[in-house]
């Protein structure tokens, strides 16, 4: 019996080789099309940018095939072979929040059956359950107990305890918010989180940055400017991020772009951004009332497009959790070369969607699962570092 990333495979290899013929065809029809692609490529061997212009154009007008051979050659361009997983855990301190996301699937309010919260002798057994891992990464609602003295107090004790374990925590989102609670600027507060132990952010609460539709989707959270703003304080203290977008919901490909364009610009002026993952809407459980979900086609353009676009950000991350595991080795043919990690005690934001379940994966099935795949997994650790 094929596995399904078998399956998938050769699903890839039909929609490629149909992708070419229409390619071949639109070449005798359409030479200013094949002149395009050329450019794109000749660009991609240059190390030449692309503009947001011709990114929609691949976007929307370019077969998937050769899209896909665009995202794989500029992947190799900057990572050869190599397929990143890192031995990780997720802890979500609470799922109470304050905010009201459209989009979340996560989120409780104080007296509901399912909402939790986590006090610090807890996360503490949580880390101590997880064996041989170098990253703890930390990210929850928003809750006034979850304030800057918690997160300080974790911090040390976690930095005392595992001095050698990678702590990577609080969102954009939480670092506005513990900041409003302490009555201190967003740089006081991230001086005072990186002095009790705090090494690197993720790039949560992103979403996506058009003025027009973040309102619609995520009305209670940081605007896009502030989102920058905070990570471009981090990047400037020394802190280094990874960015995201949500996309499949409401937005156009044309907000996509512009995303992606604004991340490339500040890392233009910053650096310090690790990676970037695409994040993928999903329909369970959440008010925003969309009927379908984006089809698999639309991810794999959209991380080959972000591979592509994004020129001065190292690294793709299929995120699994969020992808599904099959879809999430399909990306490593359009662009990606980070599967993120085992994720010990798998994330609940992503396992309140349905979509996964709440435990983590082996390392040997992530290894096993990339060389597969005919790529060589390499062990890292949060900064890149080959391990």
């Amino acid at each position: 019996m094929l596995k399904q990333w078998q399956f998938y495979s050769f699903f890839l290899y039909a929609i490629t080789v149909n992708a070419e013929l229409i390619e071949h065809k639109e070449h005798i029809m359409n030479t200013d099309h094949a002149s395009f692609t050329s450019t794109i490529f000749e660009k991609i061997e240059h190390k030449t940018r692309i503009t947001p212009q011709e990114a929609l154009e691949l976007y929307t007008n370019v077969p998937i095939g050769t899209l896909g051979q665009l995202a794989d050659k500029k992947r190799e361009s900057i990572s050869g072979n190599n397929i990143y997983y890192i031995k990780n855990i997720h802890i979500e301190p609470t799922n109470i929040c304050q905010n009201k996301c459209k989009f979340c699937s996560y989120r409780h309010d104080e007296n509901d059956k399912e909402s939790y919260k986590l006090n610090k002798n807890q996360i503490l057994h949580r880390i101590s359950t997880a064996k041989d891992i170098s990253e703890i990464h930390i990210v929850g609602g928003l809750h006034k107990d979850y304030n800057l003295e918690f997160y300080t107090d974790l911090f040390k004790t976690i930095r005392d305890q595992y001095p050698n374990i990678h702590r990577k925590g609080l969102t954009a989102e939480e670092i506005k918010y513990i900041a409003e609670l302490a009555d201190k600027s967003i740089k006081e507060t991230l001086v005072e989180l990186i002095n009790s132990g705090l090494e690197s952010m993720p790039g949560g609460g992103a979403e996506i940055f058009d003025a027009q539709i973040r309102p619609q989707i995520c009305p209670d959270k940081l605007t896009g400017d502030e989102w920058l703003s905070i990570h471009k304080t981090a990047h400037e203290l020394g802190i280094s991020t990874n960015a995201t977008i949500l996309y499949g919901h409401i937005e156009s490909i044309e907000h996509r772009i512009d995303h992606l364009n604004q991340l490339r610009e500040l890392q233009d002026k910053t650096g310090g951004f690790n990676a970037f993952i695409p994040l993928k809407y999903k329909l369970a459980k959440n008010a925003l009332g969309i009927e379908k979900e984006t089809p698999l086609i639309d991810d794999l353009r959209m991380f080959a497009i972000s591979r592509i676009f994004l020129d001065n950000i190292a690294h793709i991350k299929a995120y699994w959790p969020m992808l599904g595991f099959d879809n999430a080795l399909l990306m490593l043919s359009f662009g990606a070369n980070d599967m993120d990690g085992t994720i010990a005690q798998s994330t609940k934001i992503y396992s309140s969607t349905g979509n996964i379940s709440e435990h983590g994966i082996t390392t040997n099935k992530l290894i096993d699962a990339i060389t597969e795949r005919g790529k060589k997994p390499i062990e890292r650790d949060s900064l890149y570092n080959h391990i």
